[in-house]
């Protein structure tokens, strides 16, 4: 398994518990602070609390403690402003996210104390805390369920133009903001929630294309898990080729390293990235002289192959250069052990000369099979992996002139693989593997282990 350690960056993804055995293509395991991140943009810094607390009209407010203990009403009380919120995630192990929200609430009203009328400012400070638990996935969403909301309010400031106020109205004020607030506020935190939800789903759930091969369909795999130290979800990551076929992969169950001081941790399987890899590593049948413009060794290579040709093959001899047809043969598969990742590849290598009277006159028909090291890097959101011929191991599938012993041609094809088909592989896989966007993130300081 491919391990991605992110700092400084937020990732919303999942990390299987030992009770899970859900068969993904990704997971990935998030922090407790990386989460307090999301939600504190999505939920504060996008100004969507002030959005829909903006215009909260409150119950009017009547009972006695004015001047000389006059008949006092506060009528028209309306939320002005949302000072200073800040916003606390605590995660709950088996049940969900608990959330803080602490602010001061600025509220304007109209006062009026025995015949005298003027404007109230009154600015409290009020916590909200409520549990969030996520509940009926299906499809690649969850909903999500706000329990256990609590409105706790503390210091009160009321401000009156003539001053002419008495304590026992910061009482009344106490109580009745106390009775009421919770009850408006709650509902507003959990529509809040909601569109949040909705907002992180749709950066899980997306359809990316990959360069004009296809396309890769991320979308959530199952519930979100969380303990103290994590909040993990999985996701599908189903790869379909232009035309809309879909190239399976296999999943195992498997647990990912812990955080320790890492924001994320994100975990791609071994199997989904050979899938990509069928679908980026598509390069046709290529076709080229054998001379040295197009690979160095092209020489060395008719000179082997000279020497193995019978003497009395006529129809191979005096015919030059030598033309070289490579084929691809089968998927490649990447291979994810002892820190390193390779990736093995078969090659067909076609040795042939074409007669004047035109038919083609098969000299060899070779099978290369390429160890290829991988290097693997993050550009753009992408997970780019590069790769360079490590060994070449060569068996012969025919040969028209009766040529058995091959050994000597395996310096040469490997120089003829490592000029040309190496850098087409690449140039295939430069478009890099597409990553989800989680939470709209950017993938920054990767450390990447294997």
């Amino acid at each position: 398994m491919t391990m991605l350690k992110l700092f400084g960056i937020v990732l919303f993804c999942g990390l299987l518990s030992p009770s899970q055995q859900v068969l993904s293509g990704l997971s990935c395991a998030v922090s407790p602070g990386a989460m307090q991140k999301v939600l504190s943009d999505a939920i504060l810094q996008n100004g969507l609390l002030q959005q829909h607390l903006q215009g909260l009209v409150l119950p009017n407010i009547m009972g006695e403690g004015g001047l000389l203990n006059s008949p006092t009403s506060i009528t028209g009380l309306h939320l002005v402003q949302v000072r200073l919120p800040k916003l606390s995630v605590v995660l709950l192990p088996g049940i969900g996210v608990q959330l803080s929200i602490g602010a001061k609430l600025e509220l304007s009203g109209n006062c009026l104390v025995g015949l005298l009328s003027e404007l109230i400012d009154i600015l409290v400070d009020v916590n909200i805390t409520a549990n969030i638990k996520c509940t009926n996935f299906e499809s690649g969403t969850v909903q999500v369920v706000t329990e256990d909301c609590l409105c706790i309010l503390g210091a009160i400031r009321i401000k009156l133009l003539s001053g002419l106020l008495s304590l026992s109205v910061n009482e009344i004020v106490l109580k009745q903001l106390t009775a009421t607030l919770p009850g408006l506020l709650c509902p507003v935190v959990d529509i809040v929630v909601n569109l949040v939800n909705i907002q992180l789903l749709g950066t899980l759930n997306a359809v990316i294309p990959v360069g004009t091969a296809g396309t890769i369909h991320y979308q959530l795999a199952s519930l979100p898990f969380t303990s103290g130290s994590f909040l993990g979800l999985d996701l599908d990551g189903a790869v379909k080729q232009v035309g809309g076929s879909i190239i399976p992969h296999d999943s195992s169950p498997s647990a990912l390293p812990p955080l320790v001081d890492k924001l994320l941790v994100l975990g791609l399987r071994q199997s989904f990235l050979n899938a990509v890899l069928s679908l980026l590593i598509q390069i046709p049948p290529q076709t080229f002289t054998c001379t040295p413009e197009i690979f160095s060794s092209a020489g060395n290579l008719q000179k082997a192959i000279a020497t193995l040709l019978p003497p009395g093959c006529s129809a191979c001899r005096g015919t030059s250069p030598l033309s070289i047809r490579l084929t691809l043969s089968g998927s490649p598969l990447i291979l994810l052990k002892d820190k390193k990742a390779t990736v093995e590849l078969a090659v067909l290598v076609q040795v042939f000369v074409r007669r004047s009277d035109g038919p083609i006159f098969n000299v060899l028909l070779l099978k290369a099979d390429l160890s290829l090291n991988v290097h693997v890097s993050i550009a753009g959101g992408r997970l780019v992996l590069g790769l360079s011929l490590g060994s070449t191991s060569l068996s012969l599938e025919s040969s028209d002139v009766g040529i058995s012993n091959i050994s000597n041609l395996r310096p040469h094809c490997s120089s003829l693989l490592a000029e040309t088909l190496v850098p087409l592989i690449n140039g295939a896989l430069g478009i890099g593997i597409p990553l989800p966007n989680v939470l709209g993130i950017p993938l920054i300081k990767v450390d990447i282990q294997i």
